[in-house]
This record gives structure tokens, C-alpha cells and sequence, in this order.
């Protein structure tokens, strides 16, 4: 898949873990609770549809009562390979009045790990700087580390 610099903000890691670890704790909502955002924020709501259409939603919550909710849909599953999510239509492919991103996550068995690849689609590069400027890579990257430390857990 190619990315529009422009506009997308990708993360990449190779990372010494089979897919299924990883897919666990990117759709069961228990585990997705644990590490989704970085600390000291956390996930204190998460629920999830995992087929084209259902509900993607997360409550974040920051160490001084600051909330950020974010209710989506799933655009594309594919069993440990690939999920598309977007904040763009609600579920049931309804229509949210404002967009932030549309999120694509692929999984590519490398060996014995995994190729795995974040990105953040923006329709504007206003909206791309904005994220990025929000910590799009610190903040991604160390909730990639708490993905890494939870899968290995389990």
C-alpha cells in the first residue's frame, strides 16, 4: 500500500511476535483497554463489532479528567492481516458530522514475527500536521511498545 506523505502518518515495526498475539490485542476490548493509548492516558471504555459496518468506539480518559471519545466503524476485517477503521461514519456506515482519521493496521508474517504497519489517514495536510503535532509518533510508538508488552504476555 502506498501513503500520500502529505496527508498520512504511518508507523512501522518489525516485531519478534507471531501475528496472533498481536490481532488479540488489537480486537478483544479487554486487552485493547490495557494499551491503546499511552500512559498515564488510558482506554477506560472500548467496544467493538469486528465486521465492515460495526462499531469501533473508545473512551480515553487523561490523567486530569480530560476525555476524548471516539465512536467509528470498521470499514474492512481480515482475520490477522488487516483492519480499517474510520471515525468518518458511524456504525452502519451512518455518517459522522466531523472526521479526524481513517486508521489502517496490517499484520505481515515475517518468520517467526511480524511485519506491522499503523497508519493515519487525513483528508487535509492542515489535519495531518494537527495529529502530528498532537505527538502522533511519540504517542503511537509507545503504545506500540505497551501492544508488544501485552502480546508477549500472553
Amino acid at each position: 500500500m502506498t501513503h500520500d506523505t502529505k496527508l498520512d502518518l504511518v508507523l512501522e515495526r518489525k516485531i519478534d511476535l507471531p501475528v496472533a498475539p498481536l490481532w488479540a490485542c488489537w480486537t478483544r476490548p479487554e486487552l485493547l483497554k490495557q494499551w491503546f493509548c499511552p500512559l498515564p492516558w488510558r482506554v477506560t471504555e472500548a467496544e467493538m463489532d469486528l465486521r465492515p459496518g460495526g462499531i469501533f468506539s473508545t473512551l480515553m480518559r487523561g490523567p486530569d479528567g480530560e476525555e476524548h471519545p471516539n465512536v467509528g466503524c470498521f470499514l474492512e476485517v481480515v482475520t490477522e492481516r488487516r483492519l480499517v477503521f474510520t471515525d468518518a461514519m458511524l456504525p452502519g456506515f451512518r455518517p459522522a458530522r466531523e472526521a479526524f482519521m481513517t486508521g489502517i493496521v496490517v499484520f505481515e508474517p515475517n518468520g517467526s514475527g511480524t511485519h506491522y504497519r499503523a497508519a493515519a489517514l487525513h483528508a487535509t495536510a492542515e489535519a495531518r500536521e494537527k495529529h502530528e503535532a498532537m505527538g502522533f509518533h511519540e504517542g503511537w510508538g509507545k503504545a506500540t511498545d505497551q501492544l508488544v508488552a501485552l502480546a508477549r504476555s500472553l
